[in-house]
């Protein structure tokens, strides 16, 4: 009986092994690449090396939001450019008696308010059509007191302009208070009607700011236009703007602190502090020379060589035990729906082979004692 019990307990041990059912974390680097080795392996496997992340960094950008991109601060003089839909408001004074502009009984004319045309233009009694889009009010008064003055010498212009749609700004959401925000100046700043508007709304999470203008998207960090000046950028007639909640995120998987969706913490993370805000490798099980960066292209991203991807899906791998790999690390960036996956150390399997060994050898010699 005792050689039976001892019989039975190394065949469970076998069967357990041959069929893989000890218990793991996550896959081990092998197993992950194995199609690698294979003739026709669906996926491309880089090496990331400190000399091919300047190569990888010109790779076709992926995942949600790929066109992620903002623009660099400008500048315009301190006034109002007078844009179409703009309302010009004229008062033309002449003190001449009988003034074929103000009349017999005043020196005074109020001229029905003016809407710039789709040409930029505005329409004046006795002179016709006269285009001021593009200059400042003062510019503007100057320029039509020069008209008025080939009919009366003696006549003065007074104007001011009320913004139209083309010189006011949207504010959709995400602060205090949405609504349309005339721009007092031609150097109006982006923190400067968001703070008009009430300030960014602070129930959310990672707040972006996105800018629609000319048919574009734009989008950065409100934390990126915080910190660095150049980002406050010069708003214009039409911007559309919204503060939203970044949603950008990848999953980690695998010998990690944390499984789970992890969204981006700043702007642009590299493969380290995605790793860090996992809380780093599970010390007990992780392979440091297997860390796996997973990710998606398009069918137009594919090139030959090492200009793009070859193949839709791609494979990152890191060495963190050199250091090569390491910097590599602080080089290489995340893209949205990347996923981070750490591979578990063969060494951890090899160690789980010897703990069920020795709990079936700890099994069999108190078979032998309570049969002796």
């Amino acid at each position: 009986m005792k050689k039976n019990l001892r019989f039975a307990l190394m065949a469970v041990c076998a069967l357990a092994l041959a069929g893989c059912a000890l218990p793991r974390g996550a896959a081990v680097q092998s197993e992950v690449l194995k199609e690698q080795r294979s003739e026709n392996p669906s996926f491309q496997l880089v090496e990331v090396t400190r000399a091919l992340t300047p190569l990888l960094a010109k790779w076709p950008q992926s995942g949600a939001h790929g066109h992620y991109h903002w623009f660099g601060a400008d500048h315009g003089p301190d006034s109002s450019a007078i844009q179409t839909g703009d309302t010009v408001n004229i008062v033309v004074w002449d003190s001449e008696e009988n003034s074929l502009l103000t009349g017999l009984d005043g020196t005074a004319a109020q001229i029905p308010p003016q809407t710039v045309s789709a040409t930029g233009r505005v329409f004046l009694p006795y002179v016709g059509e006269v285009s001021v889009r593009g200059l400042t009010p003062s510019a503007a008064r100057v320029r039509l007191q020069s008209q008025f003055e080939q009919i009366q010498p003696s006549a003065q212009v007074q104007l001011s302009v009320t913004p139209g749609r083309n010189n006011s700004v949207d504010m959709v959401g995400g602060v205090g208070t949405p609504g349309r925000l005339p721009l007092e100046s031609r150097n109006t700043k982006l923190l400067g009607v968001i703070a008009q508007a009430g300030g960014v709304n602070p129930a959310l999470r990672n707040p972006l700011v996105r800018l629609q203008r000319g048919g574009r998207t734009y989008e950065t960090r409100v934390s990126s236009v915080l910190e660095n000046a150049n980002r406050n950028i010069r708003v214009v007639g039409g911007d559309q703007i919204v503060i939203v909640e970044d949603e950008r995120s990848f999953t980690s998987l695998g010998a990690t602190g944390a499984q789970k969706i992890i969204y981006f913490e700043k702007e642009r993370m590299t493969v380290m502090e995605a790793l860090s805000s996992t809380s780093g490798l599970n010390a007990g099980s992780a392979n440091p020379k297997g860390v796996l960066i997973l990710r998606d292209y398009q069918p137009r991203d594919l090139k030959p060589g090492l200009a793009g991807p070859n193949k839709q899906q791609v494979v990152f791998s890191f060495d963190l035990t050199s250091a090569d790999g390491l910097f590599s690390a602080r080089q290489f960036y995340m893209q949205p729906d990347d996923t981070l996956y750490a591979t578990e150390s063969p060494i951890n399997s090899a160690r789980t082979i010897i703990g069920l060994f020795g709990t079936i050898i700890g099994v069999t010699s108190s078979v032998n004692n309570v049969s002796n």
